[in-house]
């Protein structure tokens, strides 16, 4: 997909906006410690922020938004958080079924689903079916999502394409196919909340030419004001993609 984003997009000028915004969505546990409260206030919170971003996108002229809600690695925190976690997505998935249809958004999962309450499981497939008609903004969340699992799972598809005789020569095409996100656009900016500068295994095949930003707002405190001065600067970047 990266070609076909390249040929898509100017290379600057101040009108230029990313077609699609990925956003680690970092520092809910951060904010909550800072006021003496559980993590898991923290994460509610950034739940309810999550509302108000997938709102304002389509007004920022955004058509693809992807959030990192749940890593692979975050498995290895407290039973609890993890629990806590899971009914926060449940819970936003019931809320926000009827609002996400009425208003044009079509929601979509990433990421291994096997390890997940078989409940919400059927939830998550449900909401897919219910929103497959939408296009006003494609939501993506990646939920028990890891780039290089995600890689890994792809390389056995295709190794079986390539044993069935689907796929003679494989190509960076045919791995792409075979990803969770075989459809969908690569995300023109990547935006990481916080101020941690790492990328954390999110989206590396993907996110091979995007633009970054690294921002000190933690999640919770991230406002459609602070992604609309991010989009204003990313309209100032020259993207090349390897070329002069």
């Amino acid at each position: 997909m990266a070609a076909e984003t390249a040929q898509a997009l100017t290379t600057g000028g101040a009108d230029q906006r990313p077609r699609h915004v990925a956003i680690i969505m970092d520092g809910n546990g951060r904010w909550a410690t800072e006021r003496g409260w559980p993590r898991l206030v923290g994460h509610r919170r950034g739940a309810e922020r999550v509302k108000q971003i997938v709102r304002a996108c389509p007004d920022l002229g955004v058509n693809w938004l992807t959030v990192y809600a749940f890593s692979t690695e975050n498995w290895k925190r407290s039973t609890e958080e993890v629990l806590g976690l899971m009914k926060i997505f449940r819970r936003y998935i019931e809320r926000e079924a009827e609002g996400m249809s009425a208003e044009g958004v079509r929601l979509r999962f990433i990421g291994g689903r096997e390890r997940l309450d078989p409940k919400l499981q059927a939830l998550m497939a449900s909401i897919e079916a219910r929103t497959a008609g939408n296009t006003r903004l494609n939501l993506t969340v990646a939920i028990n999502y890891g780039g290089r699992d995600e890689l890994a799972r792809a390389a056995a598809r295709l190794a079986q394409k390539v044993a069935r005789g689907e796929v003679v020569q494989p190509t960076e095409d045919d791995l792409a196919a075979c990803l969770d996100t075989a459809g969908h656009p690569d995300p023109d900016l990547v935006i990481r909340t916080s101020g941690e500068t790492r990328v954390s295994n999110f989206l590396p095949w993907q996110a091979a030419y995007s633009e970054y930003e690294f921002t000190p707002t933690l999640w919770p405190d991230f406002t459609p004001d602070h992604l609309a001065g991010i989009l204003d600067r990313f309209g100032l970047r020259e993207r090349r993609f390897g070329g002069l």
